[in-house]
């Protein structure tokens, strides 16, 4: 059994959040998370709603700024906040871009040395959190969804293609949503995948909806003065593949926001709301 440490609490509109850290096998070393528990789980197993961050981001971005506890504890949902990486790896370089390495662990298993040691982020979210999240709290494990911010949007987006079964929806605010086509997505992809392209469309939603699809509404919220749209995040080229094979998909764009946590804070209700219907269903 996986040993869970505490590391530390506050009470939070009735409930509880906590931060955790764990030694992961997934990833050979040490990761942590950020736990919300509202009140309602005193009374029964709930629902569990996982957010995946953005570059640069820690387990506790998402709970400082993004105003979603109050939803939560609203709705009934514990959230679940992983970091973005592994930390503190040994690994030569692994701190030097801010963009490759500690915090841009892209959800994705590294195959290419010498990150395919720690950097194993799409098994760790998809797989052994879920697993450790489960035997550790009251969760309904057969109900969880899972939602994120830019790099963490293109994991949601990914990890729910991927899994269809074990999550009951995905929503994403302004994801990388064609890592392949964007400078971020290919330089990240080539450090930790390798040269064969072909490999890289497993992790490239614009991809993979073609291929797979997803079972119910995904929504996307983008902001219209966000300084990555036109260049990274490409929500264009996904609403295109979405259309071309018959997904169902809800792109908002949202005039005068940004990237930011600002941005993110203001929508984060209509998100929770979206997955709490397709969660208690």
């Amino acid at each position: 059994m996986t040993n869970l440490n505490l590391e530390s609490e506050f009470k939070c509109f009735d409930g509880i959040l906590g931060f955790y850290s764990h030694f992961s096998t997934t990833c050979n070393g040490e990761m942590r998370f950020a736990v919300y528990q509202p009140p309602q789980v005193t009374q029964k197993p709930l629902p569990v709603l996982y957010f995946l961050s953005g570059l640069t981001c820690k387990e506790d971005n998402f709970m400082l700024k993004a105003g979603a506890q109050r939803w939560a504890s609203e709705y009934g949902l514990i959230l679940v906040a992983p970091d973005t990486s592994p930390r503190h790896t040994g690994i030569v370089g692994e701190d030097d871009e801010w963009d490759i390495g500690t915090g841009a662990g892209f959800y994705v298993d590294a195959t290419e040395e010498p990150w395919r040691s720690h950097y194993q982020m799409y098994s760790y979210i998809s797989q052994e959190l879920p697993a450790l999240i489960n035997s550790k709290f009251r969760t309904q494990p057969d109900r969880q969804s899972i939602f994120g911010h830019s790099m963490g949007g293109h994991g949601a987006l990914v990890c729910a293609m991927r899994n269809p079964k074990q999550y009951k929806s995905v929503s994403a605010f302004a994801p990388i949503v064609a890592p392949m086509a964007c400078a971020w997505g290919q330089k990240a992809f080539s450090l930790y995948l390798g040269n064969n392209q072909e490999s890289w469309r497993d992790y490239d939603a614009s991809e993979l909806v073609q291929k797979v699809g997803y079972h119910s509404p995904i929504l996307i919220d983008q902001g219209t003065a966000d300084q990555f749209l036109t260049k990274q995040l490409l929500p264009d080229i996904f609403a295109q593949a979405c259309t071309k094979v018959g997904q169902t998909l809800n792109l908002r764009y949202q005039p005068g926001y940004d990237h930011s946590y600002y941005f993110i804070s203001t929508f984060m209700g209509d998100h929770i709301h979206h997955h709490a219907i397709a969660l208690h269903w």
